[in-house]
């Protein structure tokens, strides 16, 4: 099952945008799927998962503004992103623990 995230943008500080990550199959049976971004010049970082029962984690940076759930009927992962800041401007990647990270949908912040 091959994971690909889209619904990025160009949005406004302060403004709020939900990413999916549709997969190409069930879902049903991936234990864990996260979100990661990864900004101009810097390394990816995680920033929230969750497992096949719903249980999530977030980063200390992003705890609070974004929310990640799943709905296994869609075969989709989302992630809710709000007050988002210039600073959150990166591309944003969903993965399932496997090397393919796929092409990521860019999010740019302005201020």
């Amino acid at each position: 099952v091959q994971l690909q995230a889209y619904g990025g943008g160009l949005v406004t500080a302060g403004d709020s945008l939900r990413l999916s990550c549709a997969a190409s199959g069930s879902i049903v049976t991936i234990n864990y799927i996260g979100w990661y971004r990864q900004a101009p010049g810097k390394q990816r970082e995680f920033l929230a998962g969750i497992t096949t029962g719903g249980t999530t984690s977030y980063a200390d940076s992003v705890k609070g503004r974004f929310t990640i759930s799943r709905d296994n009927s869609k075969n989709t992962v989302y992630l809710q992103m709000n007050s988002l800041k210039p600073e959150d401007t990166a591309v944003y990647y969903c993965n399932r623990g496997t090397p393919d990270w796929g092409q990521g949908t860019l999010v740019t912040v302005s201020s």
